[in-house]
């Protein structure tokens, strides 16, 4: 699931860019993260769910938008949307929805 840094907004290059200390950190995690039996699909399924649930609307715009680059496809992402209302509720999974759709290029 290697992220391919020349997607990343302006605002992520340049906060790696003024601490590469911290930069160097992320690279370490996310290289420890890709250990496992996960496909980078799947992977990048889970990061939504996790993402949705921790209510970060930046890792969920970054999850669909490296999502679609893996084959991640509208359908799966309202499934994960859908997925996440029983648990976070509805008025979060409307706003995750809404993540969602700001990446994706059909709206429904």
């Amino acid at each position: 699931m290697n992220d391919d840094k020349s997607s990343a907004p302006p605002i992520h290059t340049e906060f790696i860019q003024k601490f590469p200390d911290l930069g160097r950190a992320w690279d370490f995690m996310t290289r420890a993260g890709e250990e496992g039996p996960l496909d980078a699909r799947t992977a990048r399924l889970v990061k939504l769910a996790v993402a949705i649930g921790a209510g970060r609307e930046g890792a969920v715009h970054a999850s669909v938008r490296k999502g679609a680059a893996l084959g991640i496809t509208q359908m799966d992402v309202n499934q994960v949307v859908a997925l996440s209302a029983s648990t976070v509720g509805l008025p979060a999974a409307v706003a995750a929805w809404s993540w969602c759709r700001d990446v994706l290029d059909d709206k429904g």
